[in-house]
């Protein structure tokens, strides 16, 4: 039957807890109670032709603990005068949260909120907001208020996470716990102790004031004559992003490659320099101005990310030509053909016509099926050839 019978009353009440409603009801139950559940009853013709059906449910519904029923009368043409709930009611919060068995649960939540209420008032906000996540932080909440406390009393530190001296918290749990820990700070603290340029966990160090690791750039010399460091040619080369930016290169020609195998077997060029490549992100280049007075040249795979990666290079530098990613390697070199994951779908504006083209093709699936050439897949005569075509270097080119 279709009567609302005492698991459904729950399941109701398991609704509300799942959203997180049992809990707010309790930061102010006066506003919330008597709460009414939704009941269906059955009808006259179900009195007819299922009365034994009837009265069982009646007994069921009458036994529950904790609601109260309302009541009503009917004259029915076969059975006369009739009583048949009305109404259910849970009258408070204790009789709702023993029903639902989650008293244990409601009372750490309250322990939560009133530790918050003395402490940072302020995250009162959050608790309400996220009530089931606040409960799944319950043995945490007491550490993460810590840090919230010490960093409204220490704005933007300018220390390493690891320098913060908290008694029984340590770096690695804030680390952690720093997606949480944005959404707190972001409340608790005052907006010039929040640099709104950076976002996401990954740059919650430089949101709030501490020191981050710097970012490292790699690259290697290819001609021997470029003595960056006295007595070491071709040397292989790691600096923070602060000490490249320095270094002013201006007039060398720049190669990027994405693989790792490639930058260490890229052949020699004159006054050239070839980095290893980052990806997605080009925050360790971006500082470099000198760059703007080089010519670059990227390198990376024929597939949608590929594209995209030379896509975001040149948002820091427009100038920015890519090789071995034209259509003619690619077709060249159809029996490496691989296939890609995940594709890129929207678009690149600042790609040119010619990468659009084979772009709109990999992204389309006109030639295959998420199709992907990897750069490494390329002969390497292929890549010294077009090396030397693109430096206007006549001789043959030979691995640095």
């Amino acid at each position: 039957m279709s009567w609302t019978g005492p698991s459904e009353l729950k399941a109701q009440l398991q609704r509300l807890w799942e959203r997180g409603d049992l809990l707010r009801m309790q930061l102010e139950p006066e506003a919330h109670f008597p709460l009414r559940l939704s009941l269906k009853v059955p009808t006259s013709s179900d009195i007819s032709d299922h009365f034994d059906a009837v009265r069982k449910w009646i007994a069921e519904l009458a036994s529950v603990p904790h609601i109260r029923i309302e009541w009503r009368e009917v004259r029915h043409r076969v059975h006369g005068l009739q009583r048949l709930p009305d109404q259910a009611w849970l009258d408070g919060l204790d009789a709702t949260l023993a029903l639902a068995n989650k008293k244990r649960e409601a009372a750490r939540f309250q322990l939560m909120f009133d530790d918050t209420l003395h402490k940072l008032p302020v995250l009162q906000a959050w608790l309400k907001k996220r009530p089931m996540q606040a409960l799944d932080l319950y043995d945490r909440w007491p550490q993460l208020l810590a840090i919230v406390t010490w960093l409204c009393a220490h704005s933007r530190p300018a220390i390493y996470l690891r320098q913060v001296d908290i008694a029984g918290i340590h770096s690695k749990f804030i680390e952690a716990n720093r997606t949480v820990l944005s959404e707190l700070l972001d409340l608790a603290l005052s907006p010039d102790a929040i640099d709104e340029r950076y976002t996401g966990s990954s740059q919650f160090a430089a949101r709030y004031g501490f020191l981050d690791k710097p970012l490292r750039l790699r690259f290697r010399v290819l001609d021997e004559r470029m003595q960056i460091l006295a007595g070491i040619n071709h040397p292989d080369i790691m600096l923070d992003a602060d000490s490249f930016a320095r270094l002013d290169l201006s007039g060398k020609t720049v190669f990027i490659t994405e693989n790792e195998t490639n930058f260490l077997a890229f052949p020699k060029v004159a006054n050239a320099i070839v980095i290893f490549g980052s990806g997605y992100g080009w925050d360790a280049l971006a500082s470099a101005q000198w760059l703007n007075n080089c010519a670059i040249h990227y390198w990376g795979d024929i597939d949608t990310h590929g594209f995209a990666i030379l896509n975001q290079l040149r948002q820091h530098f427009r100038h920015v030509t890519s090789f071995l990613m034209d259509r003619e390697s690619l077709l060249r070199h159809e029996m490496h053909w691989g296939e890609e994951g995940n594709q890129v779908t929207h678009d690149l504006p600042m790609l040119n016509t010619e990468e659009l083209s084979v772009f709109e093709d990999l992204r389309n699936q006109r030639l295959r099926k998420n199709l992907r050439l990897e750069q490494e897949r390329i002969q390497f005569e292929y890549v010294m050839n077009e090396v030397r075509r693109i430096t206007n270097t006549p001789q043959i080119l030979h691995q640095a």
